[in-house]
């Protein structure tokens, strides 16, 4: 039984969503800021900031699954050559896999001593591991990586969205801004802490782009509202 858990166990989950929540709090942050920078009512507002938390969680869990299945299938086409190589070639793959272990440190005898026994046990995931750095945990999962980014970027989106919701029309920017700048700090401690890192560059990385995407599209908010 393992004496300690490791971080890198919910790196495949925790990344994309990450990604998804701080993508789902700025992108409709900055958008809500953008129109109400521009003139917007308040009706137009809330119509925007749905629309956006809708789009953006089905075009996140498309993006995911899409690139994501293109790892996935880059892994297979590699496995599946692999697999042909130990089927015509088992001596040179034998040498290979010891060739591997000999420059990780291991001597030469007993590189081959441990090939022979890890090909014997499952020759194509001795090579996936050692050649192709392929394990069940860093195998993509496009299904998963979608249904966390989808998920992420709704539950983030919401927050920026309910300030616009229930925030008086002419306190909607602060309030958003507010709220926005709030969940970002706690999106990037969260994700510090789940991942084992410090909490302070994350919290800064996150409230720093939030921040500057939100001033960029408030000014091209002004000058939309000024041309208009």
């Amino acid at each position: 039984m393992p004496k300690e858990g490791h971080y890198i166990n919910r790196s495949s989950w925790l990344r994309a969503s990450v990604l998804g929540a701080n993508d789902g709090i700025v992108s409709t942050a900055s958008l809500l800021v953008g129109v109400l920078a521009a003139g917007m009512d308040r009706s137009g507002v809330l119509l925007t900031g749905l629309a956006g938390v809708t789009a953006g969680a089905f075009s996140m869990a498309a993006g995911e699954y899409v690139s994501v299945s293109a790892q996935s299938d880059a892994e297979a086409a590699d496995l599946a050559r692999e697999l042909q190589a130990l089927e015509e070639d088992p001596e040179y793959e034998l040498y290979e896999l010891s060739q591997g272990l000999q420059s990780r440190g291991v001597s030469p005898e007993l590189a081959l001593q441990v090939a022979h026994e890890m090909t014997e046990h499952d020759a194509l995931d001795a090579h996936a591991r050692e050649e192709l750095g392929l394990t069940e945990l860093a195998s993509s999962n496009p299904l998963e990586a979608a249904i966390a980014s989808a998920l992420a970027f709704a539950i983030g989106g919401v927050l920026p969205l309910a300030g616009a919701v229930f925030a008086p029309h002419d306190l909607g920017m602060p309030v958003i801004a507010t709220i926005t700048m709030l969940a970002l700090a706690l999106l990037g401690s969260t994700g510090a802490w789940l991942g084992g890192a410090p909490k302070g560059p994350g919290i800064v990385r996150v409230l720093f782009w939030g921040g500057l995407a939100m001033t960029v599209t408030f000014v091209v908010g002004l000058v939309f509202d000024m041309a208009v």
